[in-house]
């Protein structure tokens, strides 16, 4: 069985030049839940730092994809200020293209595998990827949501979470983050360079892409590794 493991980055529109419309359908509980304007403009500040996590209100800046067995991949990222020509480290290239080359290169390596792997995919990746493919008028060539639950999946296109394997689909109490699942395995976090997801939104209009890319690379090298031990040490098959 040939496996992928996927992470995306995102990046959310800007609020101020929304439409009217728009922004009374993301604020309007704000002003029936907030009791003072200091907590009022706290929570447009929340509206505005969350925009990048919904696929209506933003778009994908990188998705990046290792082959856990080879330890080669690629990331498809955007750079939508310079020209960064294709580059390559460590058996992974680095692309640049649109949002819409994104996706368009992202469906075209998944035809070549049957297992992706990622960490709270369901949840977010996997939904996003479809949501702005369609946006961009691509075509899914896998179904990647067809149903959550690992042993009833389409074997050609069999996705696991490592979200919902780690915490056995919320067995464990409270759902960890990435960091403290490789904390306890003794895996090397992505985020132990001082980088995270948040700070993807400050990255990209700094005009950081390959900071970006390289950051979400960090992310798939992790999972992959989580995913071995998860093979290894907790899998059963039946």
């Amino acid at each position: 069985m040939y496996s992928l493991v996927l992470d995306i980055e995102t990046f959310g529109e800007n609020y101020d030049k929304m439409d009217k419309k728009t922004k009374e359908a993301l604020t309007y509980w704000i002003e029936r839940e907030s009791l003072s304007e200091t907590e009022y403009k706290k929570n447009i500040d929340k509206v505005k730092d969350r925009l990048a996590l919904s696929p209506y209100t933003g778009k994908i800046v990188s998705i990046a994809l290792l082959n856990p067995e080879t330890s080669r991949g690629a990331v498809y990222f955007q750079a939508p200020k310079i020209k960064i020509k294709p580059y390559e480290k460590k058996g992974v290239k680095f692309i640049c293209g649109t949002e819409k080359e994104l996706l368009e290169n992202f469906w075209q390596t998944a035809e070549k595998y049957n297992e992706f792997v990622t960490f709270n995919g369901q949840g977010f990746d996997i939904p996003y990827l479809i949501i702005r493919s369609a946006v961009n008028k691509v075509k899914p060539s896998k179904n990647l949501m067809s149903n959550r639950y690992y042993r009833s999946q389409d074997p050609k296109a069999k996705h696991v979470d490592l979200m919902d394997q780690l915490t056995f689909y919320g067995a464990v109490y409270s759902r960890p983050n990435l960091h403290l699942v490789c904390r306890a395995f003794g895996v090397k976090s992505p985020k132990e360079e001082d980088i995270s997801g948040q700070d993807v939104a400050k990255l990209f209009k700094l005009g950081q892409y390959k900071k970006i890319a390289e950051y979400n690379l960090r992310d798939v090298i992790a999972t992959a590794e989580l995913y071995k031990r998860w093979k290894e040490f907790i899998k059963f098959e039946y």
